[in-house]
């Protein structure tokens, strides 16, 4: 089990559920062979905290039984914190998927009245006033109305509070995504949409470009924007001031899923360790380029050394270790 010191708060604090992961290498239909993981958005953004150099803590409800101890074990492996994983009554979530290098396909769920989705905001710990950064997703909103309000209590307590809209339209439609982050946006030192499909319909309009979204979503409350592009990259407005960060070059792309939950994580880690946020989302949009090498959500995490080799590599910086 990986824990900080006792009464010390977190770098990041993760809320949302983790879900039993089922890989297949070719479409999923009769007779395809599984491989049995653990991921979600939230494991896999702490995932990516705890190789950024955070103390990364994840807060969610798991089953209590044989295979809720197997995925404490694989959430403790990836160096994330587990002591405030709540063990509890009641079935896993999870979700069916094949590599997916193009980033194009929605993933087959099994997870209503999970035990994660059971997540309240008694729930919420004391530390999420006191971590450095909480991070939470439209994921964790959508799954159950008891899981949105720990959300909102951490967000309303954070001192800093990031939100990740992850638009899933097989659990929520976009009016319904769009009032969450209409709700939290307030709180949010950052907000972290993907454009053009989830920013426009979650706007309920797509704007006329990348900057106009990232206005239209700072109007919304957030202090800053992180809009992912996919290969163009992200564009990232902090008050204002507009950055384009590129999308970093990787020698292979075996599964594009988890790579928004990476980024975020890795962005909230160096916040959390007081990098800039300019810094934090080129450190961020390198680690998730770099974990399209791997299978699954977690299938690899790059270290904070080899992100920070990748972003000075492709801008001809030296960046210091």
């Amino acid at each position: 089990m990986v824990t900080g010191l006792p009464g010390q708060a977190p770098d990041v604090l993760v809320i949302g559920e983790v879900l039993v992961e089922l890989t297949a290498l070719e479409p999923l239909r009769d007779g395809t062979q599984l491989r049995l993981g653990f991921s979600g958005d939230a494991l896999n953004a702490a995932a990516a905290a705890a190789a950024a150099g955070a103390h990364a803590c994840l807060l969610a409800r798991v089953p209590d039984d044989e295979l809720g101890d197997q995925l404490v074990a694989r959430v403790a492996a990836l160096g994330v914190d587990t002591s405030l994983l709540v063990r509890t009554a009641g079935q896993h979530g999870l979700y069916l998927q094949h590599a997916d290098p193009e980033g194009q396909r929605e993933f087959v769920y099994v997870r209503r009245g999970s035990a994660g989705s059971s997540l309240t905001d008694s729930d919420v710990p004391e530390a999420a006033a006191r971590a450095g950064v909480v991070l939470a997703s439209g994921v964790a909103c959508a799954i159950s109305a008891s899981a949105r309000s720990a959300v909102h209590a951490a967000a309303r307590d954070a001192r800093c509070f990031i939100y990740d809209p992850n638009w899933r339209p097989r659990l929520v439609d976009a009016a319904t995504a769009g009032s969450h982050l209409r709700t939290l946006a307030p709180y949010a030192r950052l907000v972290t949409p993907a454009w053009p499909r989830e920013a426009g319909a979650l706007l309920g309009a797509t704007p006329a470009g990348p900057a106009e979204a990232c206005a239209a979503l700072r109007a919304l409350g957030a202090g800053a924007v992180a809009l992912t592009q996919g290969s163009r990259g992200v564009l990232l407005d902090d008050g204002g001031d507009l950055t384009a960060v590129p999308a970093y070059p990787v020698d292979h792309v075996a599964d594009q899923t988890g790579a928004g939950d990476v980024l975020t994580g890795t962005v909230a880690a160096r916040l959390a360790l007081g990098d800039d946020l300019c810094a934090a989302v080129r450190l961020g949009a390198a680690a998730a380029a770099l974990s399209l090498r791997g299978h699954g959500g977690t299938g690899y995490l790059a270290g904070l050394d080899e992100s920070r080799r990748l972003v000075a590599r492709t801008s001809g910086l030296e960046v210091s270790t």
